[in-house]
């Protein structure tokens, strides 16, 4: 579903990414994990053509992500606060997302009930721009906000901070039975618990660079604790 072929992105002196090859199956919940400064938001945000490759390039069920719309009708994503229009509502917000992608307002509503557990009582109907919730509460509109379209490929950078614990509980729910009906997920994480929790295959990024690849199987975690453990 997407093949990544001699991607690289360097500033200057500095290799932020190089992967001679990666490819992500459709149904596949892809967890990305590594160290700051590893290349992960690199990486996303070249799949999602938000910065231009230095080589190489990333194909969406063999269209191009550089210049092409055609993969931008069933890919969502959620990076960070930047991804959000603060100044809106909530509401507004997932209404001007809706609209975006042709969903009427009853439709969003009925989606949205969906995400109840999720919003927990704090987000919708509390008449405040989203500028003004707190962190976790942005992150939640901003996830729920990339899964109102219902698309096949999702992308989450970092969702798990500064959520609460029976939120973050939730949100794998939500993410496990997405996956279950054959969306595509990939997810980056520092918490190697909650990435093997969700994800049916991981991969190492090192300066850049791929250094395992491998499914996620029982002994997953342990193995990544022990790589990333200090000496």
């Amino acid at each position: 579903m997407i093949e990544i072929k001699n991607l690289s992105k360097v500033y200057g002196k500095l290799t932020a990414l190089s992967v001679d090859q990666l490819e992500i199956n459709k149904g596949e919940c892809f967890g990305l994990v590594g160290n700051n400064g590893a290349g992960k938001t690199t990486l996303f945000s070249l799949i999602l053509d938000l910065i231009e490759a230095t080589t190489g390039e990333v194909a969406s069920n063999e269209h191009s992500v550089q210049g092409s719309e055609h993969w931008k009708k069933y890919t969502t994503a959620y990076l960070d606060e930047g991804f959000l229009i603060d100044f809106l509502t909530p509401e507004e917000y997932f209404e001007f997302i809706g609209e975006l992608h042709e969903k009427s307002p009853k439709e969003i509503e009925e989606l949205l009930k969906h995400y109840d557990t999720i919003f927990n009582g704090e987000v919708l109907g509390k008449k405040k721009y989203i500028r003004d919730l707190s962190k976790g509460n942005q992150k939640k509109v901003g996830i729920v906000g990339s899964l109102l379209s219902e698309p096949e490929i999702i992308i989450l950078d970092e969702p798990f901070p500064n959520l609460d614990p029976s939120t973050v509980m939730r949100l794998k729910n939500v993410i496990k039975e997405l996956n279950s009906k054959g969306v595509t997920i990939l997810i980056s994480s520092h918490d190697l618990n909650h990435v093997v929790d969700v994800c049916n295959r991981i991969v190492v990024l090192e300066g850049g660079k791929i250094i395992r690849d491998e499914p996620t199987t029982k002994e997953t975690l342990s193995e990544l604790e022990k790589y990333f453990a200090v000496e």
